[in-house]
């Protein structure tokens, strides 16, 4: 757990904030929050104009380290926050004693499969090589992400916490290249492919939309667990402005936007596949309850039968 706490606090930035002079709002039709300016507060920016014609007015601050956004939300300074996934939300509150929880999910950042010297993941031969990161989070992605494509099977339970060991089975016997997350891309003459998370593939001039040979899914694990998240205080979550916030991020227009102006670095959390799994799964419930009713009535009816024509001999 240390080593995914540490891995997740890599990327944080440590800076003050730009901006600390907005504050949570008696009034119920004004929603204050605390962002990261990319791409967060960007798709803040896009939805305000759709609140204003629900009679919210939106006011974003921008701010640049991942500690204060956090303290705003505990103190009741802002309604919300936008710019953490739920693994480093859930060890803030460990950490800190705040009372912060996900409110919705937005959207994720996926890793990809990228060319290295071979252009499609058809052309996979015996031995070839492959280049992941070496921190434990982002070698598990790039794990699960193999394995989500059939090059590697991982053993039972290994999950978000998988390194090389927990590989159960290499039908191809590929060999994993295991590099410091920077230098990954920089072997793209050297090995059959790469895996990247979203940001080093930007820098790496690749395009997510149209370079990457595969990437993380929706429904996929690690998109699941670190899918970027409106955080509020306990509490909150089912606020009617807070709620008409989420829904407009999750909105048609906004994953639009997402679609287009990040062009696959930036993905619309989806998770309607869970939904449309719980409802399933209620309907189950319930038809075997309805099952077992009707069992129940039938065999009550049966022995009142039963009982009646003892009753007539």
């Amino acid at each position: 757990m240390k080593k995914l706490v540490a891995a997740v606090l890599t990327g944080v930035l440590v800076a003050g904030t730009l901006s600390t002079g907005v504050y949570a709002k008696d009034d119920d039709k004004t929603i204050t929050v605390a962002a990261s300016a990319t791409p967060h507060a960007e798709i803040l920016e896009e939805a305000k104009p759709i609140l204003e014609k629900e009679g919210y007015d939106l006011e974003v601050t921008v701010f640049d380290d991942y500690v204060r956004p956090n303290e705003v939300v505990e103190s009741g300074e802002f309604d919300a926050n936008y710019f953490q996934h739920i693994p480093y939300l859930d060890q803030f509150n460990e950490e800190k004693g705040t009372h912060l929880v996900n409110a919705g999910g937005i959207h994720y950042e996926p890793f990809g499969i990228y060319p290295g010297t071979k252009d499609s993941l058809d052309d996979l031969e015996d031995g070839d090589s492959i280049a992941v990161p070496n921190d434990t989070t982002n070698e598990a992605r790039a794990l699960l992400l193999l394995q989500d494509n059939g090059i590697i099977t991982l053993k039972d339970g290994a999950g978000l916490n998988a390194t090389v060991k927990d590989i159960a089975e290499n039908p191809h016997n590929v060999e994993i290249v295991e590099l410091e997350a920077a230098q990954v891309a920089r072997v793209t003459g050297e090995t059959a492919y790469v895996v990247l998370n979203g940001n080093y593939a930007l820098e790496a001039g690749f395009s997510v939309g149209k370079d990457a040979l595969a990437y993380e899914k929706s429904d996929s694990e690690a998109a699941k667990t670190y899918v970027n998240v409106i955080a509020v205080k306990e509490g909150n979550e089912n606020s009617d402005k807070i709620k008409a916030l989420v829904d407009v991020l999750k909105s048609d227009e906004i994953k639009d936007f997402i679609n287009e102006k990040y062009d696959g670095a930036v993905i619309p959390f989806d998770d309607s596949a869970d939904t449309e799994k719980a409802d399933a799964e209620e309907t189950d419930s319930k038809d075997t309850d309805s099952k077992d009713e009707a069992k129940e009535d039938t065999a009550e009816e049966n022995a009142e039968t039963t009982e009646a024509a003892e009753d007539a001999e």
